[in-house]
């Protein structure tokens, strides 16, 4: 589990399938192999470490899912390390399951701040909600606007200056996780079929 607070803007040492190397520093401290790390907000699992770097697996269904696939050596990501027990929650909880992409389809200031539209699937969209949380490769934001196909951001001047918001530009593709509790709202309130209807109970003689 996550928070969404970015702890380090990592490197792309090497990306091939399967496989990612990420040039780091600070999310190396007391972590070893197995652990988990958000890479772009993608939860993956280092399977290496040296003094500078990590190795992480990818699996097929995340670079489907997640925009890891677009990366090559060189490109700049979000990193964090899991939530530690009884740590503060700056954020909110983030699984690091990317639901899906969306695109960058406007960038402008607004004083010291950025403000930011995603245009995002409408299987996305649903979920994501006006001052509700959304996680953007990684990042826990707060949706300022939202219509029917995108939604917009605002990034304050910290969080530009210490993630990968400074680099992203019109049309790049970026990793979203809709809040996990609107996911769970939805299934609790969906009708649920026992798969006893009045067809089968004629059926089998009553």
């Amino acid at each position: 589990m996550f928070t969404g607070i970015v702890e380090e803007v990592g490197r792309v040492v090497l990306s091939q399938p399967g496989k990612m190397v990420i040039g780091a520093k600070l999310v190396l401290e007391r972590t070893g192999v197995g652990d988990s790390i958000a890479v772009n907000g993608v939860c993956l699992t280092m399977t290496n470490l040296t003094h500078d770097s990590f190795t992480v697996g990818v699996s097929p269904e995340t670079l489907r899912r997640s925009n890891l696939g677009r990366l090559s050596s060189g490109d700049k990501v979000n990193l964090e390390r899991p939530l530690a027990l009884g740590g503060r929650l700056g954020g909110h909880l983030v699984e690091g399951h990317v639901d899906g992409t969306a695109k960058v389809a406007a960038i402008r200031q607004d004083g010291k701040a950025l403000l930011i539209t995603f245009e995002a699937p409408r299987e996305l969209m649903r979920y994501i909600v006006e001052k509700g949380f959304v996680a953007v490769s990684g990042m826990s934001l707060t949706v300022t606007t939202r219509d029917e196909a995108s939604f917009q951001v605002s990034i304050v001047e910290y969080t530009r200056e210490h993630t990968i918001v400074k680099d992203l530009k019109v049309n790049d593709v970026v990793n979203i996780e809709v809040d996990i509790v609107a996911k769970y709202v939805e299934q609790l309130v969906r009708p649920q079929s026992s798969g006893i209807t009045a067809e089968f109970l004629r059926e089998n003689g009553f």
